[in-house]
């Protein structure tokens, strides 16, 4: 039965389709042919979470406090290990009182940020490619999104000096992302020191989203956005266990930064949620406490695998720089391709699902995104496929 006098939302309909979830649909179509499909679409690390994560979260569950209601801010000891870790990596120190909030997963917590500062008709600014936490939030918020495109050219950072003064002047946020998911880019510290400089002097708040912090290879080492000086009056900085820690599906992430903006999206979350399960706080906890020899184990699967994914594609024709962090490759698609058209033909002739770079936005048009989520006999696999398909670069 159709009932036509029910709507949805108008900010429901202004959102464009979201590519993961097509992908879902035609992925279940292709294994209801019979299809053995190799999804290197999502970034969904494959594997356990090390074990003693899952150790500390079977401890937890003995705890008879832990299966009420959390805190809304967050248990104290994790608040006082994101603290702790930041100090560690980065030389912040944030007060774990009012500085540190864990999130429901960082996206949950880029989106409802938007929600908590952005008033309809504001103006956001978002990149073009971005993860799509990014513009969706403010989005669904009423925003006008100004979407200043990103460019090999320019090592797909933003440049600042082209964004115009009547967007800067109405600007109310800023989300950027380094390592960056999609493009894999990474951006030096004067480039924090820019980034700074320009929201002060437009009084713009940042958004850093720093969720490959840690997935860094060769000596790299990504920057915070808190370690400039200033930022933290002007900015919050955004962390997800999910990637380095193989904790997707735990649904647990942090923000840090500015006081007054945390307390912004806190209060917000007051009145949806009721924060995380405190047994997965104890078990995220136990994550940022584990020894640097499990983060250099990490940081040597991703390596290997980019490394062996690389040569593969090499002998097809595609010569693709080496990225320097994140758990994907960004791969310009065959010349006048639609990277659409382009990533469904590889799941209808192979079997491997890669995501679309328009998927990112019209800034990500002409690549797709593969997610090194498989180990090496499987990625090899995957190019053995392509290439008993014919597919050249």
């Amino acid at each position: 039965m159709e009932n036509n006098w029910i709507h949805r939302a108008d900010r429901l309909s202004a959102l464009p389709p979201y590519v993961f979830a097509r992908l879902d649909e035609l992925k279940a179509k292709a294994r209801e042919q019979g299809l053995d499909l190799i999804d290197l679409g999502m970034g969904n690390p494959d594997g356990f979470a090390p074990e003693p994560i899952i150790e500390a979260a079977k401890q937890a569950l003995s705890v008879a406090q832990y299966h009420g209601y959390p805190p809304f801010e967050g248990t104290a000891n994790f608040r006082n290990a994101i603290a702790q870790w930041y100090q560690r990596r980065y030389d912040v120190e944030l007060s774990p009182d009012n500085e540190a909030l864990p999130l429901l997963g960082s996206k949950e917590g880029l989106s409802h940020l938007a929600l908590a500062y952005v008033n309809p008709g504001d103006t956001v600014i978002v990149p073009s490619p971005s993860y799509p936490a990014h513009y969706r939030g403010p989005a669904i918020a009423g925003a006008n999104i100004y979407a200043p495109r990103l460019s090999a050219e320019n090592n797909w950072l933003i440049d600042f000096d082209t964004i115009p003064e009547e967007v800067a002047q109405k600007a109310k946020i800023i989300y950027f992302n380094y390592p960056n998911n999609p493009t894999t880019a990474t951006a030096p510290r004067e480039f924090y020191e820019q980034a700074v400089e320009w929201a002060r002097h437009y009084q713009v708040m940042l958004v850093h989203d720093l969720a490959y912090a840690e997935l860094a290879f060769e000596g790299y080492e990504p920057t915070s956005l808190l370690e400039i000086k200033g930022a933290k009056e002007i900015g919050v900085e955004f962390h997800t266990l999910s990637k380095t820690y193989n904790m997707a599906g735990w649904r647990v992430g942090f923000v840090v930064g500015n006081s007054d903006i945390i307390q912004g999206l806190r209060t917000l979350k007051t009145n949806l949620d009721y924060g995380i399960f405190s047994v997965i706080q104890a078990a995220a906890q136990t994550a940022l406490e584990l020894p640097d020899s499990y983060i250099h184990e990490v940081q040597k699967r991703y390596q290997k695998r980019r490394d062996f994914f690389l040569e593969g594609i090499k002998k097809m024709g595609w010569d693709v720089k080496p990225s320097q962090a994140t758990m994907y490759l960004w791969i310009p698609t065959p010349r006048n391709s639609n990277s659409t058209d382009f990533a469904l033909d590889l799941l209808q002739k192979t079997g491997v699902v890669v995501t679309p770079g328009n998927a990112f936005g019209e800034g990500g048009e002409g690549y797709v995104r593969v997610s090194l989520i498989a180990d090496c006999d499987r990625l090899g696999e995957a190019l053995q496929r392509w290439e008993n398909a014919g597919i050249t670069f």
